[in-house]
């Protein structure tokens, strides 16, 4: 018998509450992901190289989707997120929690795709590229 993965939670919201996983799948662990350049012609290092922080998100989620097509998963495997986020001038050097959530939920939870990862939002001073206000790591199970 094929024990399957329980994943409880709000059903409006784009991340779980929990996620169970069966003993029997195999735990993919997911190197932090920076965000990829969106405006070459922006000086290079600078937030306005990479976008804003829905900008970013997304670069980023794409890049751990093309991290995990290699492994034959996708995200719908991911069961836990970790979001790191620097703090934008905007917001007086608060997390921009808005952007994140816009650029996230495109790619979890939806008719496409409805399975949500257990997620963690945390702000931080900065990060190793400049210019990056999001990096993402997280947990994928491939299941046998």
């Amino acid at each position: 018998m094929t024990q399957t993965l329980v994943r409880t939670g709000a059903s409006t919201a784009p991340i779980s509450q929990t996620v169970s996983v069966p003993a029997s799948a195999q735990l993919v662990f997911l190197s932090g992901a920076l965000p990829d350049v969106a405006d070459p012609q922006a000086p290079q290092g600078t937030t306005a190289a990479y976008g804003d922080t829905r900008t970013q998100t997304e670069s980023v989620i794409r890049k751990l989707q093309q991290v995990l097509q290699p492994q034959g998963l996708d995200l719908g495997d991911i069961v836990q997120l970790r979001v790191f986020l620097v703090g934008v001038p905007e917001l007086d050097g608060r997390l921009d929690f808005a952007g994140l959530q816009a650029g996230y939920t495109p790619f979890f939870g939806t008719a496409e795709q409805p399975h949500k990862p257990a997620r963690t939002a945390i702000q931080v001073a900065g990060l190793p590229l400049p210019g990056a206000l999001v990096e993402i790591d997280g947990i994928a199970v491939r299941q046998g």
